[in-house]
């Protein structure tokens, strides 16, 4: 149960600094009302943001497919915050006790737990879902934002801020590990070495995969990626991936390829290197044009299972304990924090891949 006391909450002033996006690369720092928790919700001071490929997307398109921005909009969906005030009304058979001043880690997904989706436990596909950033609704680049006191999820000692945003992104590798069933020695392909592509290789490797061959045309994450998971890397502009890989494996393919790049021929490449009868599981979000390519032929004639990734489902007491237990290491991929008042610097430095950047993080307090 969910310890709640409306008159308990940390000071804070009656405004708050807010990043807010008023079009294509214009970010504005603005003054704003703190909002008030409602019933069964909680205040929460956000400590820090990770900065997502999708809120790039917006920064430098202004859309992510039919998903387009109309008006000013906060960005922001993956991050870590402390209490600090608590509404009423909470319902019982809540996550955990919630205490003003507690490090938790939030999910930003918040489903109408009533449709036909979340009934049969997959509210990830919840029509009405509102998720933080996602036009119209604001995210969570702010001094503070309230959320449903069940999204939040306490953090252990072990998990610092930091850790606990990234934890977002960590849960979407889980969940796309899920739908592939990887079962323990089977062979795992990655397209794409950001951070999703890396947590996923990390998931798979916690999961266990026997070979991971990563890909990834940018020399430093190719780099990162074979310190800190990947069993092969492979430069898409050096070589024929399918060719490469299918010959690293004596012609039989990988039993799991993940598309973590977002470009429109990955998944195709995908298909292609995976065996007859194996699994092409689609993650990444094609970044300008609504498409991706997938030969008929080539998923037919290997009888492929395909599966694309909507955000995630159950997946956060998972992800604190994977990072808790050091199965998955996080902090490695945290490379490049800024505070709030440089918010486009690192919005820009994300989009141009900059200074050997994976995730830039908004340190928006302590």
């Amino acid at each position: 149960m969910v310890r709640l006391s409306v008159g308990a909450a940390l000071e804070q002033p009656p405004a708050m600094r807010v990043s807010r996006l008023h079009g294509i690369r214009d970010l504005r720092l603005e003054k704003a009302p703190v909002p008030e928790p409602g019933p069964g919700q909680v205040l929460l001071r956000v400590a820090s943001v990770g900065v997502c490929g999708s809120d790039v997307h917006y920064y430098l398109h202004g859309r992510i497919g039919t998903q387009i921005v109309t008006d000013p909009i906060v960005l922001g969906h993956e991050f870590s915050a402390r209490v600090a005030a608590l509404g009423p009304s909470v319902p019982q058979g809540s996550i955990s006790d919630l205490y003003v001043g507690q490090l938790v880690a939030v999910d930003p997904a918040v489903s109408c737990m009533r449709c036909e989706q979340c009934l049969q436990g997959h509210p990830n596909l919840c029509p009405s879902v509102r998720f933080c950033g996602t036009p119209p609704i604001d995210g969570v680049l702010a001094e503070y934002t309230v959320m449903p006191a069940e999204n939040c999820f306490p953090l252990p000692p072990e998990v610092d801020p930091i850790q606990g945003a990234m934890l977002e992104p960590l849960g979407i590798a889980i969940h796309s590990v899920d739908l592939a069933h990887l079962q323990p020695g089977n062979t795992v392909a990655v397209l794409g070495a950001g951070p999703i592509g890396l947590l996923i290789a990390a998931v798979a490797r916690a999961a266990g995969a026997s070979q991971i061959y990563m890909t990834e045309p940018l020399p430093y994450r190719l780099e990162f990626a074979s310190e800190y998971v990947a069993d092969f890397v492979l430069n898409p502009d050096d070589a024929d991936i399918a060719t490469r890989i299918l010959d690293l494996t004596d012609g039989r393919g990988v039993d799991i390829a993940f598309e973590a790049a977002g470009a429109q021929d990955t998944p195709q490449q995908a298909a292609a290197v995976t065996r007859i009868g194996g699994k092409v599981i689609v993650t990444g979000i094609p970044a300008e044009e609504d498409t991706m390519i997938l030969n008929a032929s080539t998923i037919r004639r290997k009888g492929l299972t395909i599966k694309l990734v909507r955000r995630m489902k159950h997946t956060y007491p998972r992800a604190i304990r994977l990072v808790q237990s050091a199965a998955v290491d996080l902090s490695p991929l945290a490379t490049h924090p800024f505070p709030l008042e440089r918010v486009e610097e690192a919005f820009e430095t994300v989009a141009s891949y900059g200074d050997g950047v994976l995730r830039a993080m908004i340190q928006v307090s302590g």
